[in-house]
């Protein structure tokens, strides 16, 4: 009897094996933050790395002028298509999961591109890298809510920063690179899949860490199992609209700015090195803002006041290179640059105005999907434009004002509420 006594009481006195669980959570934690930094760092490389090296692509593959111009549609395209499997796959295997094979579908896309002999070849393997990046742009919103719950801000600040990161990364770097390894484009393409690979192994270990798998791993801390999804469809909720088309014609302008800036300059006298400061410029006032801004949102019921201050600065800054491009021309960059945070505000008020991951995921994948359709005519209407009538008075005429209603749609998408109040819910299943 005593012995059965005294091994009981060693047995309890024995170290639990739970005791080291506080550490192995913050290296996880810390993983997953680093992590969704260095994806986001891969999300615009695919895209800002072929700019640089498209003559040279196109006189090698034999690429029509056409087809070179669809490549400037395709990203919002497959963004759009691809993004909208991203919810499903993510209750399927989990958000972790889905873009850790992100991840590995943007690696093979860009390394295998560079070897591609043809232009079918090389279009479908961008759109395999560009589905990589549409999942991954939907999911991360999702990952941070649920793993970061009390962190949206701070963490929304962190990737939007490393996305800007990467894309003036891309476009600054590529044609040096391209010339340190002797000029050829397919090196200069090749070499941006070594950071998608660094990035697939790191979430390839989270993963495995968080054993993430049917529905994503533990819920985060706060987050009740018996919380209620919404369940109705997305299109009846006006916050989701209103929020779609404030990214979307975000979007608009954004790509119609990277694209045309630097023509925009050099009509105006600006020297061609220096038109392409300008645009980096443009990028790298997004850099710190990007970072600072989400935390500043995040604080605040709502995110009107931003939104309304964001579109003025971009008022102001077409406005500027409208009538004086070649004058103050760096203040109109920085302004310009300002503007185009309304990115990373809008994926802080994604992962606000849903209260649950699911309803972040649905949130997400809805609005940039109608987000990114929307934005695909408005580039190719500003070049319509500056070819009718020879100048950008109209072009940055009609970019200015489409930050109106972009005011507006943001205003309504900053309110304080949450989609699942504008949704039937059931409770979730424990």
């Amino acid at each position: 009897m005593s012995t059965a006594a005294d091994s009981a009481t060693h047995r309890r006195a024995e170290p639990v094996p739970a005791a080291p669980a506080p550490s192995r959570a913050r290296l996880q934690t810390v993983l997953l933050a680093v992590g969704i930094a260095l994806a986001a760092v891969n999300l615009r490389p695919v895209v800002t790395s072929l700019g640089p090296l498209l003559d040279d692509v196109r006189a090698d593959l034999g690429m029509s002028a056409g087809v070179a111009g669809l490549l400037t549609a395709v990203p919002s395209l497959c963004f759009a298509l691809f993004g909208l499997a991203a919810p499903a796959l993510a209750r399927r295997i989990g958000p972790i999961a889905v873009v850790a094979a992100g991840m590995g579908a943007i690696t093979l896309g860009v390394l295998a591109r560079s070897y591609a002999g043809g232009t079918t070849v090389f279009l479908l393997l961008t759109a395999v890298a560009l589905a990589g990046v549409a999942v991954s742009n939907v999911l991360l919103p999702v990952v941070v809510k649920r793993w970061f719950p009390h962190r949206v801000g701070p963490m929304i600040g962190l990737y939007s920063m490393a996305l800007s990161v990467g894309t003036s990364l891309a476009a600054a770097a590529t044609v040096p690179l391209t010339a340190e390894m002797g000029g050829s484009w397919r090196a200069g393409l090749g070499i941006w899949s070594l950071l998608a690979a660094a990035a697939l192994v790191l979430w390839a270990v989270v993963a495995l860490l968080r054993r993430d798998r049917s529905g994503g791993g533990r819920p985060a801390a706060g987050e009740g199992r018996t919380a209620a999804e919404p369940s109705g469809p997305i299109v009846r909720s006006r916050t989701a609209w209103a929020l779609a088309v404030f990214l979307g014609l975000q979007a608009t302008s954004a790509y119609a700015t990277m694209g045309w800036l630097p023509k925009i300059y050099q009509d105006a006298g600006v020297s061609d090195g220096a038109s392409g400061v300008l645009l980096a410029v443009v990028m790298a006032v997004s850099v710190p803002a990007s970072f600072v801004l989400p935390s500043l949102a995040a604080r605040r019921g709502d995110q009107q006041l931003f939104v309304v201050v964001l579109g003025i600065c971009g008022i102001a800054g077409y406005t500027g290179l409208a009538f004086a491009a070649g004058t103050a021309s760096w203040l109109w960059a920085c302004l310009v640059g300002l503007s185009m945070c309304a990115f990373p505000l809008a994926l802080t008020m994604i992962g606000l105005r849903a209260r649950t991951p699911g309803g972040v995921a649905r949130l997400s994948a809805f609005s940039q999907c109608v987000g990114y359709l929307i934005s695909i005519p408005g580039p190719i209407a500003v070049g319509a434009v500056y070819q009718a009538t020879g100048s950008w008075y109209l072009p940055l005429g009609l970019l200015a004002a489409l930050l109106v209603p972009q005011m507006v749609f943001g205003a309504l998408a900053g309110r304080p509420r949450h989609i699942e109040d504008e949704l039937p819910r059931v409770p979730a299943t424990a």
